[in-house]
């Protein structure tokens, strides 16, 4: 389990995180996310020892960081995938990371058959593809077998596959018990991994709830969302009963004013078939989007268009 408790830290006059307070619990996989500039790395920062709270405590198991016997075993994680020396091999950079806690070759062997990285474990990681840095990356987090694991981005750069894969691999270390805890910019990749998600903006906590929860509150149970290969007689059925009838697609229409049964009778009543008949409901990243839209630090805006110069 890793707990962060009214946690502050301030970078001089700059305040980085303010007074944040949540729990990842073990057994399903936790998901961090936050605009750029939310404070989402120097918390993961601070659960590893790297930054010190200015005030709080992050813990991991009920300890700092720093009072761990062996924190290979207790935590394992990948805040930066390429921070390795690129003049090694990636067999002799977990090696080297094994012998500081008694780790032997055998565990180095799986740990490179499990990331799929078998093939190259002998070549230079300075010639590795970005992909194949991430896999060494989260090699290197589950090398101790950790009961807790924390990622940073860990599905960046990897192929189809190797995002499959990464998302089997959480579930399956949430499923046995582990603490999992990861951070990503994928909103589709989060919604699909993750059980549970923490949400902070500007250093302070947004939310700490369910995927499910999240997308339920910025949904509009109000609207109901009808697919028919004759939406456009039913649109004018629905209007007739006093309905709000709207539509971005075709054959598809967003009601408002009606229930999803009352939408069913009146359709039924005068034999049009329906494809679909559902409550609205948003994405994660809309969600997400709605959720921290007071929040975002960095606002990109449209350039004007470049003019062209003609030479004469």
């Amino acid at each position: 389990m890793i707990e962060i408790r009214n946690v502050t830290k301030r970078y001089g006059e700059r305040v980085a995180v303010e007074d944040l307070t949540f729990t990842v619990r073990p057994g399903i996989v936790t998901g961090f996310l936050g605009p750029n500039g939310a404070g989402k790395s120097t918390t993961m920062r601070m659960m590893l020892g790297l930054d010190a709270p200015t005030s709080g405590t992050a813990t991991v198991n009920g300890k700092d960081y720093r009072d761990l016997q062996a924190p290979l075993h207790e935590i394992g994680a990948m805040l930066e995938a390429r921070a390795i020396h690129t003049g090694r091999s990636a067999y002799n950079h977990l090696l080297a990371m094994a012998q500081t806690h008694g780790i032997g070759r055998r565990r180095v062997e799986e740990v490179i058959d499990l990331v799929g990285l078998s093939h190259v474990a002998k070549q230079r990681v300075g010639g590795f593809s970005l992909g194949m840095g991430q896999r060494l990356g989260i090699a290197s987090a589950l090398l101790g077998d950790p009961a807790a694991v924390i990622l940073d981005e860990p599905a960046n750069g990897l192929d189809p596959e190797g995002i499959l894969w990464i998302r089997n691999l959480l579930r399956s270390l949430a499923a046995e018990g582990r603490t999992v805890f990861l951070s990503s910019h994928l909103m589709s990749e989060m919604a699909l991994t993750a059980e549970h998600l923490v949400v902070v903006g500007k250093g302070r906590l947004i939310a700490d709830t369910s995927v499910a929860e999240i997308v339920a509150q910025a949904s509009d149970d109000s609207v109901v969302h009808v697919k028919s290969p004759d939406a456009t007689a039913l649109r004018e059925v629905l209007l007739g009963a006093g309905a709000s009838v709207s539509s971005d697609q075709r054959g598809a229409l967003d009601v408002r004013g009606l229930g999803h049964e009352r939408i069913g009778e009146l359709a039924a009543a005068r034999s049009i078939v329906l494809h679909e008949l559902t409550p609205k409901t948003v994405s994660l990243e809309e969600a997400f989007m709605r959720l921290t839209g007071d929040a975002v630090e960095f606002h990109a805006t449209t350039p004007d268009q470049p003019r062209l110069e003609v030479a004469a």
